[in-house]
């Protein structure tokens, strides 16, 4: 199981996200992760292996800036459970976040057209 969470308001959202995924937590999960949108409309991802712990953790002292956010905890499917495969992933300009539940099965084929389009992949 996984579990998302996502926030727009007035209040800082990377706490907000960090409590929803607690409240999430007994869903099971390997790996969390969030991001935040900062006032330019730049995304701070964070992402760690382990529990939600970890992620806080890491985070300590250093929460992003931004009202919208998303969080993610992720159960592994495909690859292994590490920092680099949690969720969210950006694309190779960091304009895009995704998270998703579940195993997107026609991914050899978006991947090769996205290839096509010029997009470079890191996994």
């Amino acid at each position: 199981m996984c579990g998302i969470i996502g926030y727009a308001g007035a209040r800082q959202a990377a706490p907000i996200i960090l409590e929803g995924l607690a409240a999430l937590e007994y869903r099971g999960y390997d790996s969390a992760g969030i991001a935040v949108l900062d006032a330019d409309g730049i995304p701070a991802v964070h992402k760690k292996s382990g529990k939600l712990v970890n992620l806080a953790a890491a985070l300590q002292g250093s929460l992003p800036e931004g009202v919208t956010g998303v969080g993610h905890t992720r159960w592994a499917t495909h690859g292994a459970p590490t920092d680099f495969n949690a969720h969210p992933h950006t694309d190779c300009d960091n304009q895009i976040i995704v998270v998703h539940n579940g195993i997107v099965e026609n991914y050899v084929q978006i991947k090769e057209d996205l290839i096509s389009q010029g997009h470079e992949f890191t996994s």
